[in-house]
């Protein structure tokens, strides 16, 4: 392989004619070592007959290290400099995802008047094209694209990591190019998400590897990865800058010093710090949620007995065809009750428990025995049963509201409302899961929540596997978790209820303020 210096400084000094975005806008785009590293042995490295050597570019790297601005910049100069009739795609999972790095190229696009007389914008189709080359830009999600007439000059995947199938991944590269002489694939992504391993973007980092490590020889690909070593002190300063080139440029080190502290403290931040910060690759979304120790250590000997008519919040998750049914009634601090509390209680089809016994491996038998479960007829649930232990309980306490799922409950609860139950839908999605879940774990360790024993409700405790976005939001995964869950998520959605109207009563910080006179 070849040099041109020519063409890489073309590249280079073309990116540093360009303004910085975001908390940088205005500021002129000065490459850091690192981008100046990758874009000279890129777009530098030639065949014999004077073209681009690599096909592929895959550049992996943390969030916070200016991606989207690299992104954005190279998307521009081959707007400009490419020859006539290009066509450049930026690809993504979703719209969302896509549209970072064009509003991106926007504002640099903005900020340059010679750019902004050259080229068209159409925004509605977010297309951005050369008005003398006829070269065009265009963003492409997974969610809608087409292949009909792609003729790709550059592909710019965008968080490949992050694509839901193979099938954007295939359509743009699997002879898309053919026919250009210089097609170029980027890959900017970072580490990804992926406990089984199937995904494209897990598929193509492989190969990256590979292909770095000299087990593949392939010279169409390059390859650049920054990311902590699997076995580096992930604490160890020296690791950070390892994995993060632009820390202390676009990323303060106060932050993620204060970051290193929350991972050392909690497990489930320790592998989000692997995963955003230092760039590793692992099972996320399979982490388990609090251990059964928080459970055992929260156990109170109060009387049920203790808490008829007092106020509390019901949630009730039910069952699919082979999950259990449970309902939580979850009590907060009031009058001769200085703490949170709480109690649940489950349902199972009677005519297959044996089977469920066998399968699950528990005493669902004892359990119905002990109380803690109810058994009804038939080989599915009984709903009928669910609603007159609900009425059953509301005449015994204060019950304010029932939170529940939306799906498969709209009957049941239409019954109950009739019947003055108020009830409030409980969507199981990150938004209204994740700060009820995060307001449970508060209130266990810190001992201002308590519970009955119960070894059912321990046990679907134990079980709850959760999944974990980029934003530290959380929601429990009944497909991953190892056994039933149920009783739990009632208690997830006896909170978000809780939360909601505990909120609602919270009087105004004005309220029983008098005017000041000056």
């Amino acid at each position: 392989m070849l040099h041109n210096p020519d063409r890489a400084l073309q590249v280079i000094e073309f990116l540093q004619l360009l303004n910085l975005t975001d908390d940088f806008y205005g500021q002129p785009f000065v490459l850091q070592k690192w981008q100046h590293d990758v874009l000279w042995d890129v777009y530098g490295t030639v065949n014999e007959q004077g073209y681009r050597q690599y096909r592929y570019a895959y550049l992996e790297i943390p969030k916070k290290n200016a991606k989207t601005t690299t992104i954005a910049a190279l998307s521009i100069q081959h707007l400009i400099c490419d020859p006539p009739g290009g066509q450049i795609y930026c690809c993504a999972a979703d719209k969302a995802q896509a549209s970072l790095t064009y509003k991106a190229a926007l504002q640099m696009i903005e900020q340059d008047p010679d750019l902004a007389a050259i080229l068209k914008i159409t925004d509605s189709r977010k297309e951005i094209v050369n008005k003398l080359t006829g070269t065009f830009l265009k963003v492409m999600s997974a969610e809608a694209y087409t292949k009909h007439g792609i003729n790709p000059t550059v592909v710019i995947f965008d968080e490949l990591h992050a694509q839901p199938n193979r099938d954007l991944w295939d359509v743009m590269t699997f002879g898309s190019g053919a026919a250009r002489k210089e097609p170029l694939y980027w890959v900017i992504t970072t580490a990804g998400d992926d406990p089984d391993r199937h995904s494209i973007g897990w598929e193509v980092h492989e190969y990256a590897l590979k292909v770095r490590d000299g087990e593949l020889n392939d010279p169409y690909w390059y390859v650049k990865i920054f990311a902590a070593p699997e076995d580096a002190d992930i604490f160890d300063e020296k690791t950070w800058y390892i994995a993060n080139p632009s820390l202390g440029v676009t990323i303060d080190i106060e932050s993620v010093r204060q970051e290193a502290i929350g991972a050392k403290n909690d497990p489930a931040k320790e592998k989000l710090f692997r995963w955003l910060r230092l760039n590793q690759w692992i099972s996320l979304k399979k982490i388990g949620w609090l251990p059964l120790t928080l459970w055992d250590s929260t156990v109170s000997q109060l009387n049920k007995s203790d808490l008829l008519g007092k106020r509390c919040y019901l949630g009730l998750d039910l069952s699919s065809t082979t999950d259990l049914t449970g309902l939580t009634l979850l009590f907060p601090p009031q009058d001769g009750l200085p703490h949170w509390y709480f109690f649940s209680e489950g349902w199972v089809p009677e005519d297959n428990m044996k089977e469920r016994v066998s399968r699950d491996k528990v005493p669902y038998d004892r359990w119905v025995q002990g109380g803690y479960m109810h058994a009804t007829p038939g080989n599915v649930i009984d709903y009928g049963f669910v609603e007159a232990r609900i009425l059953q309980l509301s005449k015994q306490y204060r019950c304010q509201v029932l939170g529940t799922d939306p799906w498969n409950s709209r009957m049941l609860t239409q019954r109950l409302m009739a019947k003055d139950v108020d009830v409030l839908e409980v969507n199981q999605n990150m938004a209204m899961m994740s700060p009820a879940m995060k307001e449970i774990e508060r209130m266990l360790k810190s001992g201002m929540m308590k519970h009955d024993h119960n070894p059912l409700g321990r046990w679907c405790f134990g079980n709850v596997v959760v999944a974990v976005d980029g934003n530290e939001n959380i929601k429990p995964m009944k497909n991953r978790s190892t056994d039933r869950i149920d009783l739990t998520v009632s208690l997830i959605n006896a909170m978000a209820v809780a939360v909601k109207m505990e909120d609602a009563q919270k009087p105004s910080v004005y309220e029983g303020r008098s005017f000041l006179m000056l």
